[in-house]
């Protein structure tokens, strides 16, 4: 396992492995990232191959010990000679790449530059930097056309066309960052884990003013329609977060809850409605009717009255 040849190979395991789960994982995100049980895979997966690795080495350890010292020698100088050969033909591919000539015929080369007798070389440039060089002057050549000719997007396009993507993604991400809810974007929770939490929250902050009932004490009754600050969600929410009337009101808890903490106890609260509690307060504030919910119109009104009236007749008909 000591050996590069070995290194190598867990080199690419570990490289392959993640290739793999993340082709695996079907998710929008990088699982490395996202998903903690992709390292502990991975990283059961390379303590295999780390022990399939010792399991070879070791099984050639046994196997040379049955040799004879003759075949030990034999089996050692080869080993030496292969380790001395393994990289050698990329050296022999670079050293061709440059283009250089051995000593013997350097005199080919030679330029008539001679400075104190100081010979200089006519050596090709390393492959790297020419390579490199022919690669940039290509992309400079489709930069070029795409940019200048074909008049495709300039730079304040560009901007444009990637803030528009960002704010996009930053209204979908807040969309599921519950933390990020304020009364402008805050919904009614009905989810049993939220409204759970929700009565948690209440049980250790809000049942000393309100019972735990929601019937009301120091506050007021939580059960009923009449409503001092307003009964909707964004009503509820704000009063959690900024607190109630000056002087008299519940003091702010935006400092010791966060936004989807409050929205939870909000959901929570209006939970109360409906419900008859054991010792009910007596009604504070007014009646509080949702604006947002649809009126009914006199044209309605009539017409229901109306298919009353034909319905009673009908009965009346029958009856007869």
């Amino acid at each position: 396992m000591r050996s590069t040849a070995s290194l190598l190979r867990l080199l690419f395991f570990f490289i392959l492995a993640i290739i793999l789960m993340e082709w695996v994982y079907t998710g929008d995100e990088w699982a490395m990232f996202t998903q903690p049980i992709f390292w502990a895979i991975i990283g059961t997966a390379m303590l295999f191959a780390m022990a399939f690795e010792i399991c070879v080495e070791g099984l050639r350890y046994v196997l040379f010990k049955t040799l004879s010292e003759e075949q030990q020698s034999n089996y050692l100088a080869k080993e030496a000679l292969r380790k001395e050969n393994q990289f050698k033909w990329i050296q022999d591919a670079y050293t061709k790449s440059l283009g250089s000539k051995a000593i013997e015929e350097e005199h080919e080369i030679i330029l008539d530059h001679d400075y104190d007798g100081i010979k200089e070389l006519d050596n090709d440039l390393p492959p790297w930097w020419k390579y490199l060089f022919y690669i940039s002057i290509i992309f400079a050549v489709v930069y070029w056309v795409r940019f200048e000719i074909v008049g495709d997007y300039n730079q304040a396009e560009e901007y444009e066309m990637d803030v528009a993507k960002a704010k996009i993604e930053i209204a979908e991400w807040k969309k599921t960052a519950k933390d990020l809810v304020d009364v402008n974007s805050v919904v009614l929770l009905t989810e049993a884990a939220d409204l759970q939490a929700g009565g948690k929250i209440f049980s250790n902050n809000c049942i000393a003013c309100h019972k735990a009932d929601g019937g009301g004490g120091i506050g007021p009754n939580l059960t009923d329609k009449h409503w001092i600050l307003g009964g909707g969600i964004k009503d509820v929410f704000r009063t959690i977060s900024e607190g109630g009337r000056a002087g008299k009101g519940m003091i702010s808890w935006k400092s010791d809850l966060k936004p989807a903490e409050m929205a939870q106890v909000a959901s929570y609260v209006l939970s109360f409605q409906g419900t008859t509690p054991a010792e009910p307060k007596a009604p504070e504030g007014d009646i509080w009717n949702d604006p947002n919910a649809p009126e009914q119109t006199t044209e309605t009104t009539e017409t229901i009255q109306e298919v009353t009236s034909d319905s009673t007749a009908v009965e009346n008909t029958i009856i007869k």
